[in-house]
Order: structure tokens, then sequence, then C-alpha cells
């Protein structure tokens, strides 16, 4: 059977210093599949745009910003992550550099400007504690990961760079 997962983005937008990252404090829905989670910015790529294009629309939305400089990161498979099973596939950005001011918060939750190196004390999926570095290293090449999920719990993690 072919892989149709939901092709979707997920984007860390920087500070101007680079020291923090706003985050998405998913607590406004009760039937939120990530209630009470930190996540990124993002969502699912709508039909007649590009992966690129997908990402801006999507901050924009969300955040209310737009976006000036961003870079690719990696690409991470998640089969069996969505609420009832389905797969995903994400594109992976660093936003380092947009214009606006970001809302305070949107319809999903919070937005919050976090220290990079306070991310792993904050709630949000196990599977996200594993590449998140990956998106904050120096390594210029971006990372491929498969992440598969049974259950809502990450199964197992790994990556390539080319």
């Amino acid at each position: 059977m072919p892989y149709t997962p939901i092709v979707a983005t997920l984007g860390y937008v920087l500070s101007p210093d680079g020291r923090q990252v706003l985050m998405l404090h998913r607590n406004a829905r009760e039937d939120d599949h990530h209630l009470g989670k930190y996540n990124g910015l993002g969502g699912k790529i709508e039909p007649d745009e590009d992966v690129l294009a997908g990402m801006r629309r999507e901050i924009r939305e969300e955040a209310g910003i737009d976006c000036e400089e961003l870079q690719l990161r990696g690409t991470i498979s998640w089969p069996g992550f969505g609420k009832h099973g389905e797969d995903w596939l994400g594109f992976v950005f660093v936003v380092t550099r947009f214009s606006g001011t970001p809302l305070e918060r949107n319809p999903e939750g919070a937005l919050e400007w976090v220290d990079i190196g306070r991310l792993h004390e904050l709630p949000m999926w196990e599977g996200d504690r594993e590449f998140l570095p990956l998106v904050f290293d120096s390594d210029p090449r971006p990372f491929h990961g498969v992440m598969p999920y049974r259950d809502g719990k990450m199964v197992s993690w790994r990556y390539s760079r080319a």
C-alpha cells in the first residue's frame, strides 16, 4: 500500500537575537489532540501551494507575522501520529527574520517566547525532544527522519543527513 501522509509544515520563529523561539502553548480547546503541549507553528499544506508558501501562510495565520528569512532544517515522517492514527510528513523550518509583532494568542492557545535552552523543560510531545536539538544546531545540513507513533506514543526515531 502506498504511503500517503498528510503533508504539513512546522516552523520555529527565532527572536531577533536568536536566543528565544516563539512557541504555541496549545491551551485553548478541550478537544485539541495537542492540549497542554507546546509546539512550533504550522499545519497542513493546501493543494495549491508549495511547502514554503504553506509555511509562510501558517505563520501569518497563527502568529500574525510575515517570514522574511527562513531555512529548511529537515523533514520528518510521522507514521501513525494523527489523532486517529493518520500518517504525517512534516517540513521543518527555522525563521531567522520576520516582520510585524507576534500575536499574544490565537484560537489554539497562547504564543510565548521561550529561551532555546529551556525548551526541554516544557510539556511537549516526547518525539519533539528528539528532533528539536537538530533544528537549532549549527550543522547546515538538513536532517531527514522517521518517527513512528503508536497509540499516541513514539515508537522509535532515526535520522540521516546528506
